[in-house]
């Protein structure tokens, strides 16, 4: 029935959350709209994954939103963002069932999973 999913975020803060998912994340700008000007609709992709990010001044912060980003070292992604000035809110630890795996903070406080 369905083919693929397309993840959608609304921040109140458009331009910050776009500079966070590519300056610390690594995705890149897709699209945005309008084309020209002030965008209130932007696409990032990172490998196989698309994100969209909507400008919503009323949006809440945190909770919302988990995103899970698998990596080959997880100590090494959450010293790197750490450094970057992320917050780390789970330390990387094993979990019982095999995976590594830490937690970090977006700027609207949506948890962003960090996993091998």
């Amino acid at each position: 029935m369905f083919r693929e999913a397309f993840p959608i975020l609304s921040t109140p803060d458009l331009g910050r959350a776009v500079r966070f998912y590519c300056d610390k994340l690594g995705f890149q700008p897709k699209y945005q709209f309008p084309a020209e000007g002030e965008p209130e609709f932007v696409t990032l992709r990172l490998e196989s994954l698309e994100l969209g990010l909507s400008k919503d001044a009323n949006a809440e912060l945190g909770g919302h939103f988990a995103l899970w980003l698998y990596t080959d070292d997880v100590d090494e992604a959450v010293d790197r963002l750490r450094a970057a000035g992320v917050p780390v809110r789970q330390e990387p630890q094993d979990m019982p069932w095999g995976e590594r795996v830490a937690t970090v903070a977006d700027p609207d406080d949506n948890a962003i999973h960090i996993g091998t």
